[in-house]
This record gives C-alpha cells, sequence and structure tokens, in this order.
C-alpha cells in the first residue's frame, strides 16, 4: 500500500492536515472513526467519497508516523 497515492497534505486546504486525495476529509477524521469502533465498511457509508483503499492508506500513514 503506497498511501502517497491516496494522501495529501495542501496547506490552502484544512490549514495542511492530511486528508484523502481530492476530498476534504482529513486522515484524522478516518483514525477517530476506527478508533471509536467503525470498520472500514461503516465509515465508507458515513463518507461516500471515501473508498476502503482510502481508509488503508490512513491507517499505513498513521503507521508511517508511528515508526
Amino acid at each position: 500500500m503506497n498511501w502517497r497515492e491516496y494522501i495529501t497534505v495542501d496547506p490552502e486546504i484544512c490549514h495542511g492536515k492530511a486528508c484523502i486525495t481530492s476530498t476534504r476529509i482529513m486522515v484524522s477524521v478516518i483514525l477517530d472513526n476506527l478508533a471509536a469502533g467503525l470498520t472500514t465498511d461503516g465509515i465508507v457509508h458515513s463518507y461516500p467519497s471515501l473508498t476502503s483503499e482510502a481508509v488503508e492508506a490512513a491507517i499505513a500513514y498513521a503507521a508511517e508516523l508511528a515508526r
């Protein structure tokens, strides 16, 4: 999984927070939803512009930051 294909950081969008490309959905929102117990399918259902691959990319991005 190459998260760089799904996540961008642009100072003009969401104050430079990491977002899913072509959306204003921040990676932190996805991670908060996962931490609250939502499944990938539940998150995609709540945010129809997301894909399951985008959710996986958010997890991969967080893992890389944690390293």
